[in-house]
């Protein structure tokens, strides 16, 4: 098994629950947005390798290849908008090298695409038939339009070489092992919380999220991976909450005082986002069980002893 991002947040768990049940996993990884405390603790199991590899340049790994999962790429807005250049590479080039990985081994290959692709959406929720509505020059583009881009690659060579393709559509994922600095909502609320900071609230607050936990999500990408199916495939939890109910939850649930401190809107972002989750239910027998108060438990749990609080 070759997963391209192995170092990173959602790589970590798929690479645990990989090497749980006895896969071989070679981690392929230049750690932009991975860290070296995930290969660390996964390099404890046997049959993990580790490469220290920019995705986005041609590499070789030895041995036999039975699937390729290709996750690497910044996924939080400040890393992407940090790395735009290396996102659109990723995307691209990542996606073919990746790709061309799987052509010549004969492999399963599973890429992972994004809810960003349905932009500001016009319809609600989202299935996979629709197309979005994306802003194809704005800042958050670079992420957008390289994750369209690795799907219709994907699809591409599914068409042409007959490759066993499949694509996965994540929403908000959260859980242990995000990185506190990362800019995503989640952990920006729990680390002002727990450092006694205000929330940073952009816009009034009533745009909506979906918060898929880790644990659920992974399971269900294992199943997607397993199961043959070519997607695009919706992965997230289909219960919506504004930024202020998300706020609210937080301090409830660190004992924090923190105030909150609303900010201007970004430029593109959106303003509701849920998925329509009816194909993985059927396909996959697969639906999210962690409610978010019960996930946002352990989250704030290991962000409270990362930071030594």
């Amino acid at each position: 098994m070759v997963l391209t991002g192995g170092a990173g947040f959602l790589g970590f768990h798929l690479s645990e629950i990989l090497l749980g049940r006895g896969d071989e996993v070679v981690c392929v990884d230049n750690l932009i947005s991975g860290t070296r405390s995930n290969v660390d603790a996964l390099s404890r199991h046997d049959g993990f390798e580790f490469l220290l590899q920019d995705a986005s340049v041609p590499y070789e790994v030895a041995g036999p290849v039975d699937a390729v999962m290709h996750f690497a790429s910044p996924a939080s807005v400040p890393d992407y908008l940090a790395n735009p250049l290396e996102t659109l590479r990723v995307g691209s080039n990542g996606t073919f090298n990746a790709l061309d990985l799987a052509r010549a081994h004969d492999a399963r290959f599973l890429v992972a695409s994004t809810s960003e692709i349905y932009g500001e959406p016009l319809v609600h929720p989202q299935p996979e038939s629709y197309w979005g509505n994306v802003n194809p020059n704005g800042p958050r583009s670079v992420y957008d339009e390289a994750k369209r881009f690795a799907e219709a690659v994907t699809a591409a060579y599914r068409r042409t070489y007959g490759t066993d393709t499949s694509i996965v559509r994540f929403f908000n994922t959260y859980g242990p092992r995000m990185r506190p600095e990362d800019g995503r909502v989640v952990t920006n609320f729990i680390v002002q919380a727990l450092l006694g900071k205000p929330l940073t609230i952009y816009g009034d607050g009533s745009q909506t999220r979906s918060f898929g936990y880790v644990g659920d999500i992974a399971a269900g990408t294992i199943a997607l991976l397993d199961s043959g199916h070519a997607g695009p495939m919706n992965l997230g939890n289909p219960d919506e909450f504004t930024m202020i109910e998300l706020a609210d939850l937080v301090l409830e649930l660190t004992g924090s005082t923190s105030d909150l401190a609303f900010e201007p809107l970004p430029e593109d972002d959106p303003t509701q986002r849920r998925p329509d989750i009816s194909l993985a239910r059927d396909v996959l027998d697969w639906e999210p069980t962690t409610a978010l108060r019960e996930g946002l438990v352990p989250t704030i749990a290991y962000l409270r002893e990362l930071l030594g609080l």
